[in-house]
């Protein structure tokens, strides 16, 4: 068995909407929601959180250890070394980057994404380089080996903080895979579907987030299919379609 890992990057002092890593679903930190569904991956031995040192993420450290989560703390700048720490910590073959703020991110589309890297024998494979799924729903999956030579090669600070644009700017070092909507879900209302925000950069995202949560009937994490569909229905993404995602 091909030992993965997922790293869940999360910090506080967000520009948009600080703190929102720790805004309430249904009772529970947005973060916490995160690890729960990322935790019900089939290929994932391992969750970890890397958060950096500084005094304002101890939240997340609290948080995270009061449910069970595993931690890695580093530079605030440098996301990758905080990567780093998490690969000698774990010591995978497969290392699964997530953002901690998409508390609807499908553990389907992880299996994938982990599935298609190993079937295709890719360095790198996600479902972000021409996109088909839902903005929240971004998986990214790299093997260790690409990543210690990404780790050598990747100077530039830009490359330090955002962790993967090394390797979608190399594709003629590294072996690249896209994963589309099709691959996952074999009904036309959960493909293409790049119109939804299901992601939380800012106060319009938590609103969609919020009543989802709030309305969508679940037992142990939210079945995406029932949340895509209460947002069809409802027309919540209304709210916030305005919304302009940052580029990386």
């Amino acid at each position: 068995m091909v030992k993965t890992i997922a790293v869940i990057q999360a910090r506080v002092g967000s520009t948009r909407l600080p703190g929102k890593v720790m805004y309430p679903l249904d009772g529970r930190p947005t973060l916490e929601r995160v690890t729960q569904r990322v935790n019900k991956a089939d290929s994932v031995a391992n969750v970890v959180t890397a958060t950096s040192t500084t005094s304002q993420d101890d939240v997340i450290e609290h948080c995270t250890r009061n449910y069970g989560g595993d931690l890695v703390r580093g530079s605030e700048s440098d996301v990758l070394s905080r990567f780093a720490r998490a690969v000698d910590r774990y010591d995978p073959e497969i290392v699964v980057r997530i953002t901690g703020d998409c508390p609807l991110i499908d553990p389907e589309v992880v299996d994938e994404v982990v599935e298609s890297l190993r079937a295709t024998s890719t360095d790198y494979a996600t479902n972000i380089m021409d996109r088909t799924f839902p903005r929240g729903f971004d998986v990214e999956a790299f093997t260790t080996d690409a990543f210690n030579e990404l780790y050598d090669e990747a100077t530039k600070p830009h490359h330090r903080e955002h962790v993967t644009p090394y390797f979608r700017e190399h594709p003629n070092v590294f072996k690249l895979e896209n994963i589309s909507s099709e691959q996952v879900y074999d009904v036309e209302w959960m493909q293409d579907r790049t119109d939804l925000r299901l992601t939380l950069d800012e106060a319009d995202d938590y609103e969609v987030l919020r009543r989802i949560y709030e309305s969508v009937p679940y037992d142990e994490i939210l079945p995406v299919r029932k949340a895509v569909r209460y947002v069809d229905e409802n027309g919540l993404m209304e709210i916030n379609e305005s919304v302009k995602q940052k580029e990386v």
